[in-house]
């Protein structure tokens, strides 16, 4: 069986949490960037929220509107990524906290 793939938007304020926790350009020590992490962690993280949205875990439990992934990155220790289906039934990421 083939799950139902949902529609994924990515939120200005995402992108705007991101910018915040990782630098514009890549640290003296091979720290990841902004770009990096859109390039390289961003595309599994959309195929989650498409494929298994409905499995995920609630972002808070009882609204099964609000889901999150967290787990470990390619390029930082670990991630927790928020999503939310909005009246459209298509899902927005509108959150990130990175722990490097």
């Amino acid at each position: 069986m083939v799950a139902e793939r949902r529609v994924v938007r990515v939120s200005s304020a995402f992108f705007d949490q991101l910018d915040e926790q990782l630098q514009t350009e890549r640290g003296p020590s091979g720290e990841p960037s902004a770009a990096d992490f859109v390039v390289m962690e961003l595309p599994s993280i959309v195929e989650r929220f498409a494929l298994e949205f409905d499995r995920l875990p609630q972002t808070i439990e009882g609204l099964p509107g609000a889901r999150m992934v967290i787990a470990p990155g390619l390029l930082v220790r670990a991630f927790a990524v928020y999503g939310v289906v909005d009246t459209d039934d298509v899902i927005e990421l509108v959150g990130i906290i990175i722990e490097s």
